[in-house]
C-alpha cells in the first residue's frame, strides 16, 4: 500500500487493496451470463492493480483552482504527478484554459468540487472537459468530491428548477464519459446522468476516525428523516443505536427543530449529515439533544460548506467537535476553530481513480 496515504484510511482502504491482490474480483462489464458462469466459461480475471502508475502514459490528472491541495494529495497517493495547465482569466472574468501537455488518447481525469463559487468553478470544470475533448482524451472522467446544486433534485414546489438534472446535462454535454462523486446529497442524481457514475461514501474514513475514539454510550443521529439511510449505515458500522430528530424546513436555510426520535438520555450523541452550509440545523440540533439529555454532543459531515454564519455559530455552539473531510478547502478562520476537524479522503478517491483506470471494481473499498 502507498505509504504516503492519510493514516485514517489505511484501516479501511488496506483490507480492500490485500483483497483485491489475493482474489481478483469480476469486473463490472462482464456479461451476465458469464459473471453467472451460465456458458461454462471461466470469468475473465480483473487487471492487477498496479504499485504506481507513474510509468502509465496514459493516465493524467488535472485540475482546477477549486481544490488544489487534494487534488495534489490524490497524486502523491497514486504515483503520479500533477498534470500542466494554464488557467487564467479575462478582466471581466472569462475563462482561459489550456493543456500544456498532450492527452490525445489519454485516460484523464479532472478533480474540481463546485464549491464556493459554486458558478464559477462549475465553469470551470466545463471548459476543462470541453478542452480535453477537443485534445482527443481517450476518456474523461470528472471527479467531483462535492456536487453543487445537489440539493435541488426534484420540484417540492411550484415552478422551481430541477439544477442537479441540469448540472449532469452540462457535463455530460460537455463531453465528460464518466462521474465520480463523493456523498451525493440524493443517491437518485445518478439518475440523472447518461454516463457512468461511481458513488463513494467519506464513512470509511469517518468511522475509523471514531471508533479510535472510543466514544461511551454512543448514540448515531440523523439530523433529519432525510438521512436516516445514511444515519443507519453509519450506526451499524459503528455497532451504536440510531436516533432521529423531527424538524420541519421553513425557507432556504431555515429549520425549526421538532423533536426527537429514540432514547438520547445519558448518551453521547454522533450527528452524522452529508452537507452543513449555515449551520444552523445543526446548532438546533445539538440543543434539542442536550436539552433531551444527552451528555455530549460530537457532528460529522462529508462536506464543510461552512457557509454565512457558520463558523461563529459553530464556534459558540454546544457542540464538542465538528469532524469533516476535505472535499471543500475550509477558510482560514474554519481552520482556527478549535471545535472543526478535517479528515483528508485523498487515499480514498486514490484507490477509486486507480479502480477505474484499471478496470478493477470500486465496490470492494468498501467490502
Amino acid at each position: 500500500m502507498n505509504t504516503d496515504a492519510p493514516a485514517v484510511l489505511s484501516p479501511i482502504l488496506g483490507q480492500a487493496v490485500e483483497a483485491t491482490d489475493q482474489q481478483p474480483a469480476q469486473t463490472d462489464h462482464q456479461p451476465a451470463a458469464t459473471r453467472a458462469g451460465a456458458s461454462g466459461a471461466k470469468p475473465a480475471p480483473e487487471k492487477k492493480r498496479s504499485r504506481s502508475l507513474s510509468e502509465d502514459k496514459r493516465f493524467k490528472i488535472f485540475c482546477g483552482t477549486a481544490n488544489r491541495e487534494l487534488t495534489e494529495e490524490v497524486c502523491k497517493f497514486v504515483g503520479v504527478p500533477l498534470g500542466e495547465t494554464k488557467l487564467q482569466r479575462f478582466s471581466d472574468g472569462e475563462v482561459y484554459f489550456q493543456l500544456l501537455e498532450n492527452v490525445r488518447g489519454v485516460d484523464v481525469f479532472i478533480v474540481q468540487p463546485t464549491c464556493y463559487p459554486v458558478d464559477q468553478h462549475l465553469v470551470e470544470l466545463l471548459i476543462m472537459i470541453d478542452a480535453c475533448k477537443r485534445a482527443s482524451a481517450g476518456r474523461i472522467t470528472v471527479v467531483v468530491p462535492y456536487y453543487g446544486y445537489a440539493r435541488q433534485d426534484r420540484k417540492d414546489r411550484p415552478r422551481v428548477a430541477i439544477s442537479s438534472k441540469l448540472v449532469a446535462d452540462l457535463l455530460t454535454t460537455a463531453g465528460a464519459n464518466r462521474a465520480l462523486f463523493v456523498d451525493l446529497h440524493a443517491a437518485q442524481i445518478q439518475g440523472f446522468f447518461n454516463i457512468p457514475v461511481d458513488h463513494l461514501f467519506a464513512s470509511p474514513v469517518l468511522v475509523s476516525y471514531f471508533r479510535d475514539l472510543e466514544l461511551p454510550n454512543l448514540t448515531v443521529v440523523s439530523p433529519d428523516a432525510g438521512g436516516v439511510e445514511r444515519a443507519r449505515f453509519f450506526a451499524k458500522k459503528m455497532e451504536a443505536p440510531l436516533a432521529i430528530v423531527d424538524k420541519r424546513r421553513t425557507d432556504i436555510n431555515v429549520t425549526e427543530v421538532m423533536n426527537v426520535i429514540g432514547d438520547v438520555q445519558g448518551r453521547t450523541c454522533l450527528i452524522l449529515d452529508d452537507i452543513i452550509d449555515t449551520a444552523g440545523t445543526l446548532v438546533k440540533t445539538v440543543d434539542a439533544l442536550l436539552d433531551a439529555g444527552a451528555e455530549k454532543v460530537y457532528a460529522c459531515a462529508s462536506h464543510p460548506v461552512l457557509s454565512g454564519p457558520a463558523i461563529e455559530r459553530i464556534a459558540n455552539s454546544r457542540l464538542e467537535q465538528l469532524v469533516v473531510t476535505n472535499t471543500i478547502p475550509l477558510r482560514e478562520e474554519a481552520l482556527r476553530t478549535g471545535k472543526i476537524k478535517v479528515l483528508s479522503i485523498a487515499g480514498l478517491l486514490g484507490r477509486a481513480i486507480e479502480s477505474i483506470h484499471m478496470e478493477t471494481s470500486v465496490s470492494t473499498l468498501f467490502s
